[in-house]
């Protein structure tokens, strides 16, 4: 439960840990290609569609022993098993996706998750609402002229910037270690350190899972979620919803903003969980109608 980490470089890994934590079998994945003058790569692109193939994303530790780390020529950490399930060749242009407003009747249409993740520039795993997936998995539609390709064996042709059918099957032969924060955020609690990006976490890695009965019943209260999101952004200003829960009670919707505090709670959460509310009623409310039931896990006050 120690490190010698310092404590941003520590936040930094469990935020990515979180991000790959959130993950559920069935997600749906889109792949961004990063503007690259230097390869070609005029302006961003999305791909898709995949799937996540099994629960629980895992880790392949930065050593020698990482699977393809020689031929990426960089450590990829945290690892998922992804699928195909509608594989588009061409990808949709960041412009046609976030900037083209002539289909947009009103801005909360607009991709804000993909917006905001543009003008914060340094995470790699976002995810995106219901109605956001929807739009971008029109637009890859109407993008290949509903032509999807076949098979379940694809590459990417970077010279082309399209994905392609493969004959070769590449199957993961690397390590699959299994990711527990719980040790480390008892440590960081017991020793009165801050520890919500490590909670946040442990919740998003649990929720749900029958991992811990507690928890899913203060959460869920024996309801099923639809949808989940840490680090969820909401402004311009950078400001983030800790955790984000969508949950169906007899047909209607219920979206729940989790804020997380390392110390006892005071009336000034108020103020911004507020915040989050009204930038739900504004931005996702009109989008997927839900009651909204906002939520403060803090240290108990004695």
């Amino acid at each position: 439960p120690n490190t010698s980490l310092y404590h941003t470089s520590e936040d930094n890994l469990v935020r990515m840990i979180a991000d790959s934590q959130r993950l559920r079998k069935g997600d749906f994945v889109v792949f961004y290609l990063q503007q690259n003058y230097r390869e070609k790569i005029y302006e961003g692109k999305f791909y898709g569609i995949f799937k996540v193939k099994e629960d629980l994303s895992f880790l392949d530790n930065n050593d020698s022993g990482q699977f393809l780390k020689n031929e990426l020529v960089k450590s990829l950490t945290f690892r998922t098993l992804l699928e195909p399930f509608d594989i588009y060749s061409k990808g949709v242009t960041e412009w046609e996706a976030l900037d083209e407003i002539k289909h947009i009747q009103s801005p909360n249409q607009m991709l804000w998750s993909m917006i905001y993740r543009k003008l914060k520039a340094n995470r790699g795993n976002t995810m995106i609402t219901i109605y956001e997936s929807k739009r971008l998995f029109k637009l890859l539609r109407d993008k290949n002229s509903r032509q999807m390709l076949l098979g379940d064996r694809f590459t990417f042709d970077v010279l082309a910037q399209e994905i392609r059918q493969d004959i070769d099957r590449h199957n993961y032969t690397g390590r699959k270690e299994r990711i527990n924060i719980l040790p480390r955020l008892i440590n960081k609690y017991q020793n009165n350190k801050a520890f919500e990006t490590h909670l946040q976490a442990y919740i998003v890695q649990n929720i749900g899972r029958n991992t811990n009965n507690s928890l899913d019943k203060s959460l869920l209260n024996e309801l099923n979620f639809e949808w989940l999101g840490n680090e969820v952004s909401c402004g311009v200003g950078m400001q983030r919803i800790d955790i984000v829960l969508s949950l169906i009670k007899n047909n209607i919707k219920l979206v729940l903003p989790i804020e997380l505090k390392a110390v006892e709670a005071s009336t000034d959460n108020i103020i911004q969980i507020q915040r989050y509310v009204d930038w739900l009623e504004q931005y996702y409310i009109p989008n997927r109608i839900s009651d909204v039931q906002p939520v403060l896990i803090s240290k108990k006050i004695v």
